[in-house]
């Protein structure tokens, strides 16, 4: 009785009977089920978004001092539209506010103006993000296989990809990617011609390096596969692929007209000479280990997580589908691939499209960015549609077998079998979060030196803090306050910001080891540095900063003075400190340069 009451309420309305339209060997139709049950799963579907953004986002609501680990590069700028004296003449500001999106940019700005920080709109625009995502997962999957459950299962997956990875919780350029991807199928699989083109543009103001995917899936719509390939004979479907094209052109062209003020973008061959990119740099991307570069680095590889494990599942589909179209008892035995769309194809697009872009953006390495990003999110996506409709046609066969073989006490180990499998899979995708490691994954980093954040806001706005540590990573985010360098910006992809930021970095490491009075002075007056931030391993060989490694020369000769001589950094500590919180010292950076009778050198 349980399964046939499960069956009811998960498969109503299924039809076993023959249907008239047919592509590949495949039949399809509309799969009939009510509008209650669509508004069901549907209103589920957004719960469960809605459940999952909450869960992610709680812990950035409650904290000040709490920001998303991107979030530090692509959000701390956007506060001088709240207060324009905010960053002056600030190289990190200037660089990340040159290469962030128009639209992107346009967005923040809009809130800004009437009264919104950035930062606490970009910690909760993550959930408004992920329901509206999960609404066009969910009319995709329908556009698949329109049963209201497989969208469902659709969208719990697509949560669990959204929220064990940190893209999303980052309300950075790369957030809006889900969106603007999920609403573009939608809309091209229904062939809504102004929405698909809106949606386009929109892609192309927040996100335009995804507008080549959404090009490339436009120019194998045309393509068929009956008794081989071959074009289709409809105009109607050439006129919308190619005014989607001229729009994604239109899109484009600015963005390859525009020159940026920091330079070219870095050459694959230079990039090799630089730590930056080593497997230990900042812009970590040449890996020693072909395997991983190629299938699992974050930058370089085709497919960096396979997280949830359950998408792994998606890639049995075309064998299920192979099984139910050679065979006829494998086709009585997983009937809804009768109700299969034609749409099905756009996923098989989706795969050959990124590839392409994948080899592409690594032939042209870093002047499409990074590789990855073209097929990590791409794909993931195509194996959540999969695996949906994989799991529809397991559990419809199963329910349907302990159906028909109930009244048979002989079966019921197969019984307990087909039991064990379903409640299995079932755990594996609803107690996901339950097993995971660090889920859900928002890469959220709290600032802890909060008296020293304090501090720093109450100084002049123009005030310029130089440190090596990675506290300064937070510094122009919660004391909205400049620093001089930090690793979070130690972005190295376009020349002319790359190059500044590493000499920037080397007179840093040169001035804070030296004993030499006058290249101290030489540092400070050019730098304009007001403060200097240290901690109590700032000076222990053994201990440096991790990151400085990435300028190995400026690195030994820090090591070699600190082996002859303490450095007037280290010997003006106590007489400079204006501010001490923990093992952090801040220092003014014009007392470092005044004469001191008595010199700290623990």
């Amino acid at each position: 009785m349980l399964s046939k009451r499960l069956y009811a309420t998960l498969f109503p309305g299924l039809v076993s009977d023959s249907v008239s339209d047919s592509v590949s060997g495949l039949a399809f139709r509309s799969w009939p089920s009510s509008r209650q049950q669509l508004r069901f799963w549907l209103g589920a579907s957004l719960l469960v978004a809605v459940g999952y953004g909450i869960w992610g986002c709680q812990t950035a609501w409650w904290e000040q001092y709490v920001v998303q680990d991107d979030a530090r590069q692509h959000l701390f700028w956007l506060r001088r539209f709240l207060d324009p004296e905010l960053f002056p003449q600030d190289l990190i500001a200037d660089y990340f506010q040159s290469v962030a999106p128009w639209g992107y940019t346009l967005f923040y700005r809009m809130f800004a103006a009437v009264g919104i920080d950035p930062i606490w709109l970009g910690k909760g625009l993550p959930l408004v993000l992920g329901v509206l995502a999960t609404l066009y997962g969910f009319r995709v999957c329908m556009q698949l296989l329109p049963i209201p459950f497989t969208g469902f299962l659709a969208a719990v997956l697509l949560n669990q990809v959204f929220w064990s990875h940190d893209d999303l919780a980052s309300a950075t350029p790369r957030a809006f990617m889900p969106l603007f991807f999920l609403a573009f199928l939608d809309y091209l699989m229904r062939r809504a011609l102004w929405p698909c083109l809106v949606t386009i543009g929109l892609e192309g103001l927040f996100y335009p390096q995804y507008v080549l995917v959404f090009a490339g899936i436009l120019c194998l719509q045309p393509l068929r596969w009956q008794h081989g390939l071959k074009l289709t004979q409809s105009r109607q479907e050439y006129r919308f692929c190619l005014v989607g094209l001229l729009t994604a052109i239109l899109v484009l062209l600015p963005y390859g007209l525009t020159t940026s003020p920091y330079g070219p973008v870095i050459t694959a061959a230079v990039a090799k000479q630089l730590p930056d990119f080593a497997p230990d740099g900042r812009g970590r991307f040449f890996l020693s280990d072909p395997w991983m570069f190629w299938l699992s680095g974050n930058r370089s590889g085709i497919f960096p997580t396979l997280k949830p494990p359950l998408l792994g599942l998606g890639l049995l589909l075309p064998v299920m589908l192979g099984l139910a179209h050679l065979s006829k008892f494998m086709r009585q035995q997983l009937r809804p691939t009768r109700h299969i769309t034609a749409n099905l194809r756009v996923l098989v697009h989706i795969v050959i499209v990124a590839l392409m872009l994948f080899g592409v953006a690594h032939l042209l390495l870093f002047y499409l960015h990074l590789p990855s990003r073209y097929t990590a999110y791409t794909l993931r996506l195509v194996l959540v549609f999969a695996t949906a409709i994989n799991l529809t046609l397991c559990l419809e066969a199963g329910l349907r077998w302990l159906q028909q073989y109930q009244q048979y006490p002989a079966s019921w180990p197969r019984r307990m079998l087909v039991w064990g499998l379903i409640l299995g899979f079932g755990g594996l995708l609803w107690l996901y979060p339950t097993y995971a490691e660090n889920f859900p994954h928002t890469g959220y980093r709290t600032g802890t030196a909060k008296a020293l954040y304090q501090f720093l806001a109450q100084q002049p706005k123009d005030s310029l803090v130089a440190s090596l540590l990675k506290e300064a990573d937070n510094l122009p985010t919660f004391a909205q306050r400049s620093v001089f360098v930090a690793p979070e910006y130690a972005v190295p992809y376009h020349i002319g910001y790359a190059t500044q930021f590493r000499q920037r970095a080397i007179d840093l490491i040169q001035a804070q080891y030296t004993s030499d009075l006058a290249t101290l002075r030489w540092f400070i007056e050019t730098s304009g540095v007001d403060f200097w931030l240290v901690d109590a391993n700032s000076f222990n060989p053994a201990a440096l900063p991790q990151w400085i490694r990435q300028y190995p020369r400026a690195l030994q000769a820090a090591l070699d003075n600190l082996k002859h001589a303490p450095p007037l950094v280290q010997q003006r500590l106590n007489a400079c400190t204006v501010l001490q919180e923990r093992d952090l010292q801040l220092l003014q950076a014009a007392c470092l340069l005044e004469p001191h009778n008595e010199y700290n050198t623990e």
